[in-house]
């Protein structure tokens, strides 16, 4: 078996990194020479403050990237930065941003670009999510999901085409998820939000690949050390229930979601646009759909 790469399951940095990519991956086709030194690209990560945004931004900074983090909290977004430059020796600005107002994502931007200059790729990461059948589920709950998964996704690509990519070309990779490819108890309000999104993905792709720019959805399976699996995956007996009947029989882990997506934002995908990169170890083929946890939820519901 392969080895796997490292991984740690809170929001801290690796304490040793062993380079599969080359370390200068994210390089600019500058002058029209591919292999031309940028180490200066600039990175924006919304939900960069924690789990897999974390490690993205992480991995993007040991590759050479500047980041600039984007969350609601920024006390959050603040401490992960401290860790990031002091892992990378690259920097990294912490913005408070909620991805439903434009506004805010306005001067965000505007802040991230007189830091920077530039910014080179946009990360598509914040979302929300909880487990509730469609039948208990309200019509602010849903509404939510919506606004901060596709809304959201929309608004800071919208803000980023206007303000430089328009101009300057760029690449955007959407964080979205398998769950609507065959419909998942308990997450009609996610899998439809995250639907939308590719479905975005490949509009905005055809929309704007005039304009140089690349565009991908990346879907992540049952990920270890996430907030998301810790909420939604249930006791760890189920967890581990779920990981031996997936092909891979295991969890993947935040490292080599952040490897996925530094594939779908360097050169090495200069001619991927449009598509969808599910990275789950085949779990979405094989995984059962857990109708007793539904049952279970019902039965919850009806003793109230």
């Amino acid at each position: 078996m392969a080895q796997l790469p490292p991984d740690v399951e809170e929001d801290e940095c690796l304490p040793e990194y062993r380079y599969l990519f080359c370390p200068d991956l994210l390089h600019d086709l500058l002058k029209g020479h591919f292999f031309s030194c940028f180490r200066d690209k600039v990175a924006f990560i919304t939900g960069g403050g924690s789990g897999i945004g974390f490690r993205i931004a992480e991995i993007f900074m040991r590759h050479g990237c500047h980041t600039v983090i984007a969350s609601r909290s920024l006390l959050r977004v603040s401490m992960a930065a401290k860790k990031l430059i002091a892992a990378t020796g690259r920097q990294c600005l912490p913005l408070s941003m909620d991805v439903r107002a434009p506004p805010a994502i306005m001067a965000a931007v505007d802040q991230a670009l007189k830091e920077f200059g530039k910014i080179d790729i946009l990360i598509n990461g914040a979302a929300g999510n909880f487990l509730c059948p469609a039948s208990a589920l309200s019509f602010n709950a849903f509404r939510t999901v919506v606004d901060i998964d596709t809304i959201g996704t929309f608004n800071v690509s919208r803000v980023l085409y206007e303000k430089f990519f328009r101009d300057h070309g760029g690449v955007i990779v959407n964080i979205t998820a398998t769950l609507n490819l065959r419909g998942q108890v308990l997450q009609v309000h996610a899998g439809s939000a995250k639907a939308a999104v590719d479905a975005m993905t490949r509009h905005l792709a055809v929309e704007w690949g005039p304009q140089n720019i690349r565009i991908n959805s990346l879907a992540p399976g049952p990920i270890s050390g996430t907030e998301g699996l810790r909420r939604l995956g249930g006791s760890p007996a189920r967890v581990s229930t779920k990981a031996l009947v997936s092909p891979l029989q295991r969890l993947g882990n935040k490292t080599e979601i952040a490897h996925s997506v530094l594939y779908l934002a360097s050169p090495l995908a200069s001619f991927v646009t449009g598509t969808m990169l599910v990275v789950d170890g085949g779990a979405w083929l094989t995984s059962p759909n857990d109708t007793k946890q539904l049952a279970d939820f019902e039965s919850s519901s009806a003793k109230l």
